[in-house]
């Protein structure tokens, strides 16, 4: 071949290359900003299914300059503002006041699998006698969420105040061993020992050990149905009831809600599969019953249960599912999602009239169980019968969301 053809198909060849990757680069572009303006539309179109007060604390938190987990490193994520900040920053713009509080808090600590723990115990006014005369309260053990990962007892302030509040009974939140220093099942261990701890010392604090149910939000609502199943387990004293606010239920992310809510906020899917890849050793673990408990786990002989849901919230459809199966395995539930509100709403009763009704169904839901607890001398571990939800949800659409 001569030299000239040569030269001319090198450059040809080169030009061709060079028209490629410039073409690549064009198509590059445009996919990505394409991207982008989805995340950005389907984000708009879900904050505009948000209700005007849950909206005006989601604008908040992005005043605040709250950014998606799934972008940050956990140190960041750790120290970025909260959803709870947002509520006082909306109470501060509106001239909201905190209203009074008849509930005293003391800081403890427990021992838990590997050390002392934190715990705050939030004490109710009595019936107004003191001393040996005074009532035994119902005791709650509540977990707080954050995905193993992040948040603490503050930043779930609200809502273990609220239900010692509404429930007139003590509540114990308990603190746990954080992912990713301390990976799965460690949050699990930590809270069975909380559990525990919390059983044999409650007539310390005024709380009647026969009468003791748990609750938990998001990967807390996790930690409280899986300390019923351990308590089964072991034959430890099985809870009289279980609140389970939007629980982490499952590790499957492609079920409706998590489709419909992917860029949610506080909570989208990419940043629970952060939460995902921080807590767990190996992949293989998102098989664990503890984790799927929709899939896997063993919920029969488990106590009765109120499982609480909002629409904008990837977690929606494993809580319906996990109100299914506890049904089919024999526990009574009572189940109801919340429209126009988003994960982390209820403790948010000061600024988000939904979560002022959610907090009225679980005290409600409660106080029924305590009562029973009462009449019967404690929980036999068997949760009754199934039934039907107790209420339905007024703004929830005919067509049930999954």
């Amino acid at each position: 071949m001569p030299l000239s053809t040569r030269v001319s198909l090198t450059a040809l060849a080169l030009a061709l290359a060079a028209g490629n990757s410039t073409l690549m680069a064009q198509g590059q572009a445009p996919k990505a900003q394409q991207t982008q303006k989805g995340a950005e539309k389907d984000k708009t179109a879900i904050l505009k299914s948000a209700d005007n007060d849950m909206r005006a604390v989601l604008e908040s938190l992005e005043k605040l300059g709250a950014k998606p987990l799934s972008t940050l490193t956990v140190e960041q994520a750790r120290t970025q503002p909260t959803p709870a900040d947002a509520v006082k920053a909306v109470m501060s713009k509106s001239g909201k006041k905190q209203p009074a509080s008849n509930v005293r808090k003391e800081n403890v600590t427990y021992n838990g699998a590997t050390g002392p723990q934190p715990a705050r115990i939030y004490t109710p006014a009595s019936n107004g006698k003191k001393g040996p005369q005074a009532q035994a309260l119902p005791v709650i053990v509540y977990y707080h969420g954050g995905g193993w990962v992040i948040a603490d007892l503050d930043t779930y302030d609200a809502s273990a105040q609220a239900l010692a509040e509404k429930t007139n009974a003590i509540v114990v939140s308990i603190e746990y061993r954080h992912a990713p220093e301390h990976k799965f099942p460690a949050a699990h261990e930590d809270s069975f020992q909380a559990y525990k701890w919390a059983l044999a010392t409650a007539a310390k604090w005024g709380g009647d050990p026969q009468r003791v149910a748990v609750a938990g939000e998001s990967a807390g609502g996790n930690l409280a149905i899986n300390m019923a199943i351990m308590a089964r387990d072991q034959n430890v004293q099985a809870p009289l009831h279980m609140l389970l606010v939007y629980p982490v239920a499952g590790t499957d992310t492609t079920t409706a809600s998590y489709k419909e809510n992917a860029n949610a906020a506080p909570l989208g899917r990419a940043d629970m599969e952060w939460f995902i890849e921080k807590v767990l050793a190996d992949p293989a673990q998102k098989s664990n019953p503890m984790l799927d408990l929709v899939g896997r786990a063993d919920l029969s002989r488990l106590p009765s249960a109120t499982i609480i849901t909002a629409q904008i919230d990837p977690l929606r459809s494993e809580g319906r599912a996990l109100a299914d199966k506890l049904r089919q395995a024999g526990s009574r539930v009572t189940y109801q999602n919340f429209d126009g509100v988003a994960h982390e709403f209820f403790g948010m009763a000061p600024v988000v009239a939904d979560a002022t009704r959610a907090q009225g169904l679980a005290a409600r839901e409660l106080r029924q169980a305590f009562q029973q607890g009462a009449a019967t001398g404690g929980s036999d571990g068997t949760g009754g019968r199934a039934s039907e939800p107790k209420s339905a949800n007024p703004k929830t659409s005919p067509k049930q969301r999954q």
